[in-house]
Order: C-alpha cells, then sequence, then structure tokens
C-alpha cells in the first residue's frame, strides 16, 4: 500500500556540519520543490509520475539533516534547550495543521456519508496527537475504508517524524556527556538496523514496514549523518557534479519508473534516499546546485509544508463528491487549487507564527494546548454521533448500508492460513464435500454456496487468503501466498471426499493479464483434474470505478437512482481477454464455468443493484446479495 506522504518544510536554519554557522541554502528549498511536487502529481494521477510517492523518503533525508545540524550545533555549544527545540517544532508544524484538521472536520461533517465518516474523527484525533502513523496502520482491511476516503491519511509520515524527535535529541544529549567520540558511530549504527529490519520485513503486508517509525528511521538517520559529517566533504569540482548528477537521475528513475506494484519501503527506498543525501551532500555550487536553486522551484519549496497539508484532502474530498478519480480539467482546477491554499497557509498561517517577534514561547505552547484540546474535542463529539445518520434519508441511508452486507463468516473464515486457523466448514453440519479455494473475493461466494449446500444437507470448506489467487506457483509481493496455496492443493489431495472445487479470485484486477499467469492457473486446473475431482471456475466479477454503495447513495441523494449504471460489459471482457479465451477449452475438458460477466452484465452495462440493494459492498467485492445472485444464476 503507497499512502499520501509529507513535506517536512523548512527548519529554523540549516547546517552543514555539527560546528558550522546556520546558512541558507536555496538548493535544499529546490529539492523540496522536487519531492512535493511529484507526490502531488501522483496524488493528481498525472501520467510519467507513478513512484512520486518517494518524495516522503526525500523529505525524511532533508529533515534528518537540517534538525540534526541544529541540534547538535547547540549540544555542541552547552546551548541545548529540549523546550527550545519543541517550541520551534510546534511553531512549524501546529498551526497549519490544527487549521487543516479543524477545515478536515467541517468538510466530512457538511457531506461525508454515515459510513464515511465514522473513521475520520478517529484519525482526526489521531493526527493532533502525533500518531496516525499507528492508527493507520492498525485501521487496515477491506472495511475500513480505502485512502480515497481518508482525507487526514496524510499526517501519518509528520507523526513518524514527531516520534522521531521524541527520542533523538536527548540521544545526542546523553551522547554528548556520555560518549561524545562514539556519536556517529552510534547513530550509524542504529541507522543500519532500521535499513536491516527495512530489508528484512519490505514484504510485510500488514504495513508495519510502511507506517512505523522501526524500519522508517533510517532515512532521517541518513540525513542526520550527513549533518555529524560522517561523509567526507567532496573537494573536487567534477567529482561533485558527478555525484550530484547521480543523486539527481536516482530519484528521477525512482519517481519515475516505481508504481503501486513496487515492493516499498525497503531496500527500494536506497534510491531516493541516497540521491536526496548525495544532493544535499554534493549539490552546492554545482550545476545541479543552481538548478535547484532556481526561482520558481525555491518557492515551492517555501510553501511545501503547506502545500502538503492541503492538496490530499482537496484531493480526497474532489474525488468524493464527483465519485470519479481526477482527470481533465477537473485534476488542473485541483492542482491549481492546492497550489493557492498552500500559498495562502505559509503566507497567512506558517509565516506569522513562526515569528518571535509577533508570537512569542508562551504564546506558542498556549496555542498548541488550546488547538490540540480543541480539536480533540471536536473530534470525540462527531464520533459519539456515530456517522451522523440523521443528516440523510432512508433511501440514501438504505444504499450505504450496502457497505456492510459481506459475508458474517468473513472475519472468522478468511485468511486462516495467515493466522495458523483451521478452515471453516459451512453449510450443513455434515462432512464437507467441496471446496472454495480462492482470494478475498471468494469470502462472499463462499457463503453464498453454504447456502445452497445447507438446504441440500452438504456442506463446503472455504480456503480464501486475501491477494493470493488460487493458483500454484503465483509470486506475489506475499511469500506466504505460494505456501497458502501449496497447503491448500495437499489438502485437496488429501481428502479424497472433496469432489468439487470452486476457484475465485480477482480475475479483473489488472495483474493477471499476463499469459504466464494464465498458463499457471491452466495448469493448476488440469493438477486438480488429475486428482479426480471437479473444477468449477468463478470467472472475473467486473470491477466498477467508484465504490458501489457510496455511488449509490449519492444517486440517492440527488434523486437519480434509477440512473445508476456499472462498467461496460465490453470493458471487462477485455480487461481480461487472457483468460476469456479459455474458458470454451476448459468447458471441453469438464470444467464447469460460473460467470458473473454473464450474471451481471446481460446487456451493454453491468447491474451494481438490484431490487434497491447494492451487489457490491465496495468497488470490486460482490455483498452477499450480488454472490447470491451470481450463484443462482451459474446453477
Amino acid at each position: 500500500m503507497h499512502g499520501p506522504v509529507p513535506a517536512s518544510g523548512p527548519a529554523d536554519g540549516t547546517a552543514n556540519a555539527p560546528h558550522s554557522a546556520a546558512r541558507y541554502r536555496r538548493d535544499i528549498d529546490g529539492l523540496r520543490a522536487l519531492a512535493i511536487l511529484p507526490v502531488l502529481l501522483f496524488h493528481a494521477h498525472v501520467p510519467g509520475f507513478s513512484g512520486g510517492y518517494v518524495g516522503v523518503d526525500i523529505f525524511f533525508v532533508i529533515s534528518g539533516y537540517l534538525i540534526t545540524g541544529i541540534i547538535a550545533r547547540e549540544v555542541d555549544d552547552g546551548r541545548f534547550s529540549l523546550a527550545r527545540f519543541y517550541e520551534r517544532r510546534f511553531r512549524r508544524i501546529m498551526p497549519a495543521l490544527a487549521l487543516m484538521i479543524l477545515i478536515v472536520l467541517a468538510g466530512v461533517a457538511w457531506f461525508y456519508l454515515p459510513g464515511d465518516l465514522e473513521g475520520v474523527p478517529r484519525s482526526a484525533l489521531a493526527a493532533t496527537l502525533f500518531a496516525s502513523n499507528l492508527w493507520f496502520f492498525t485501521d487496515t482491511g477491506y472495511f475500513s475504508g480505502g485512502a480515497d476516503v481518508k482525507p487526514l491519511l496524510h499526517t501519518w509520515s509528520l507523526a513518524v517524524e514527531e516520534q522521531y524527535y521524541i527520542g533523538f535529541p536527548i540521544l545526542l544529549m546523553l551522547l554528548a556527556r556520555y560518549a561524545p567520540r562514539w556519536r556517529t558511530g552510534v547513530v550509524a549504527a542504529i541507522a543500519a538496523a532500521s535499513l536491516a529490519l527495512a530489508i528484512v520485513m519490505q514484504r510485510d503486508t500488514s504495513g508495519f514496514t510502511f507506517y512505523l517509525l522501526p524500519t522508517r528511521a533510517w532515512e532521517l538517520f541518513a540525513g542526520a549523518l550527513l549533518a555529524l559529517g560522517a561523509v567526507p566533504a567532496i573537494r573536487a569540482r567534477w567529482l561533485r557534479e558527478l555525484v550530484a548528477g547521480l543523486g539527481l537521475l536516482a530519484i528521477a528513475l525512482a519517481v519515475a519508473l516505481y508504481d503501486r506494484t513496487t515492493i516499498f519501503p525497503g531496500i527500494t527506498a536506497l534510491a531516493p534516499v541516497l540521491g536526496a543525501a548525495a544532493l544535499i551532500h554534493a549539490a552546492p555550487d554545482t550545476r545541479i546546485g543552481r538548478l535547484l536553486g532556481w526561482g520558481p522551484l525555491v518557492g515551492i519549496g517555501l510553501i511545501s509544508y503547506s502545500l502538503y497539508l492541503w492538496h490530499w484532502p482537496l484531493i480526497v474530498f474532489t474525488e468524493y463528491a464527483t465519485d470519479l478519480p481526477l482527470a481533465g480539467g477537473t485534476r488542473i482546477a485541483v492542482i491549481g487549487a492546492a497550489l493557492l491554499a498552500g500559498t495562502l497557509s505559509w503566507r497567512l498561517v506558517e509565516r506569522p507564527f513562526r515569528d518571535p517577534r509577533r508570537m512569542p514561547a508562551r504564546t506558542i505552547f498556549l496555542f498548541t494546548a488550546a488547538a490540540m484540546s480543541l480539536l480533540c474535542a471536536l473530534a470525540l463529539t462527531l464520533l459519539a454521533m456515530g456517522g451522523w445518520p440523521s443528516r440523510f434519508g432512508p433511501q440514501v441511508l438504505a444504499q450505504m448500508a450496502g457497505q456492510k452486507d459481506f459475508a458474517p463468516t468473513r472475519k472468522q473464515c478468511h485468511d486462516i492460513f495467515m493466522r495458523n486457523a483451521t478452515p471453516c466448514t459451512l453449510g450443513a453440519s455434515v462432512p464437507p464435500d467441496a471446496m472454495l479455494w480462492g482470494d478475498s473475493h471468494g469470502v462472499e461466494l463462499a457463503y453464498a454456496l453454504s447456502l445452497d449446500a445447507k438446504a441440500q444437507n452438504r456442506s463446503l470448506i472455504e480456503r480464501t487468503t486475501s491477494s493470493c489467487p488460487p493458483v500454484l506457483g503465483y509470486e506475489a509481493k506475499d511469500a506466504r501466498c505460494a505456501a497458502a496455496n501449496q497447503t491448500a492443493f495437499d489438502a485437496i489431495r488429501a481428502d479424497p471426499a472433496i469432489r468439487r472445487i470452486y476457484l475465485a479470485a480477482f480475475w479483473a484486477n489488472g495483474d493477471f493479464d499476463d499469459p504466464a499467469f494464465v498458463a499457471k492457473l491452466d495448469r493448476t486446473i488440469a493438477a486438480i483434474r488429475a486428482e479426480g475431482r471437479q473444477v468449477v471456475l468463478i470467472g472475473p466479477v467486473p470491477p466498477q470505478p467508484f465504490d458501489v454503495p457510496r455511488h449509490l447513495a449519492h444517486l440517492a441523494q440527488a434523486g437519480k437512482l434509477a440512473e445508476a449504471r456499472g462498467i461496460d460489459r465490453a470493458h471487462v471482457e477485455a480487461r481480461t481477454a487472457h483468460l476469456r479465451a479459455l474458458f470454451a477449452r476448459w468447458q471441453a475438458r469438464g470444467v464447469s464455468l460460473i460467470d458473473p460477466v454473464a450474471a451481471l452484465c446481460p446487456t451493454g452495462s453491468c447491474a451494481i443493484e438490484r431490487d434497491g440493494e447494492p451487489l457490491y459492498f465496495d468497488s470490486h467485492h460482490l455483498s452477499t446479495t450480488g454472490a447470491r445472485w451470481v450463484i443462482a444464476a451459474g446453477r
């Protein structure tokens, strides 16, 4: 998962080494611009910026460099104060953040539907207390809502930074007192441990590697080591030019070539981190440094923190209101609005609060306490209102109820392999004679099949694993998929009473268009049939370009529910052409087919509701209503 990323804005000054006087470096503000712009364009779905999320790594390096320089210099001079340090942090972070959270809470209270509103106050509490990375780490799963409805998701990395700066100043103070000669070595050792953990856990799918400090700290430490003078100065001009050029190239390649399928962070984060470190260390007085000091880039760098704070909520609210991803003129308008909001926030909020003459330290601490108290009170009030359903009519609420129309067995029976639990047997209380093997798309289908099985005094086993299609030899980001699939196949071989195997997966997600994947599915089907079992392939479920219950609720709100239409059948068939090309061959070999496309898309467009009930609980998972319809049509 690649969530939004923050722009760590300018600190109170910059530093080249712990004992040097601070001097302003235009190239670092330019580097901020080269980080925030890809982030903005990535979130706005602009082609060519599929890896723009690496901006967070660049900002972590910049933050580690600037702030470590300040702390180390003051510690070495004997004038470091934790109170003064946090005063600067509050000046820098809290005013613009508090305003943004306040506007977000007002926005969601105004137009978010009940099922979507409930999670925002929780995230506002976490963001206010700089714990949102912890919240979003735990707030995962199919029912927590996607990034497209989380306007405060971007605050996770602010939380990472602030958690880092709770312990890091104290570490430098202790090292200065008890082991000054070991300072750089200790910091380097901790950085290496953090990097090693990130690499070891890079295939982790729980969100730990992405959201939490232990696997992100090394990026801040990379900048810290530069500030502590761990890397010797580069004397030769040509070598500085080369290092700076390679640093810029590393960042550019990551932005252009990485995408949502890239395993990240981990070893892949080395490119943007080392690229940023190379530019910080070598860019001054080079051609690249002069480029980074170009006026427009410096200007965007100056507003980078406010630009980051506002761009994500603007994108989320726009896509929420339109039920469509940003595109065309809407995309241009939102990017322009984000730049305007960032500029106004920088000029009217950031700058006044950062001026000690206008805002003395006592005022900053009082403001921070008051703002945090107000935001927590507002969030708790919204939370107590439970989604505030009284804002909407019964027809709107009926459509939103579709978000909870998932199998009652999902929590208990899904992902049992990952939890080392016993597979569920669904249906009548008799030995099972069938198995549904699949990914998360199979859960509601297994439940629908179990209702029929129970009526016939039969039962079936459910073996479903998230993001793991039932294909032997499938290599996924999560290495456990191969083991889960092999375990399922071994269970089939070990139990001759299991006569029928249903195969279900998110075949239409685009990841399985490769003919090599379809060939593996072909071999899996052949292997099951070689065991003398009947195979029933449940074909692709048509994915919709919007969250179905939310879209239907918006239509109901506008009095246009009769206009509900899904994706075109032709688009789904084109998207799954490699798979569908083998349907006739498989059927000729005795494989049965249940085709959701035929059930849901009898005409040009696919149905998304039936008798007023959503057929999906999100954009691509069938609701229990939809699954029962598909299974009934496939009999």
